[in-house]
């Protein structure tokens, strides 16, 4: 049987990726502070990744103001739900294959 390696994206090979895609598949929306809150990483480090994640398409940002404070959220889009979970898939057989050698 064929390593589906071809099969994993490499947008998800940074584990703050993975990490960032996770929360967004289970929350309809997250807003930047409580990612960087639950992530436990710094505002560059997660800005950079959300970068990335966004430039794939994978991710929805949307930008409004809370009185007079900026507000930052993020969605996964459809084509970023759905390579995450080819990724996941990939990753599963992977593992499968591994364990039946």
């Amino acid at each position: 049987m064929k390593v589906p390696f071809e099969k994993l994206d490499k947008a998800f090979e940074n584990r703050l990726r993975l990490q960032i895609m996770s929360v967004l598949m289970v929350n309809d929306r997250y807003d930047f502070n409580s990612l960087k809150e639950l992530l436990d990483t710094t505002d560059g480090n997660l800005a950079s990744h959300l970068k990335g994640l966004e430039k794939e398409e994978y991710i929805l940002v949307h930008k409004t103001f809370l009185g007079r404070k900026p507000n930052t959220t993020y969605a996964a889009t459809e084509k970023g739900k759905t390579a995450f979970k080819q990724h996941l898939d990939a990753l599963e057989k992977l593992i499968k294959q591994q364990k039946s050698n």
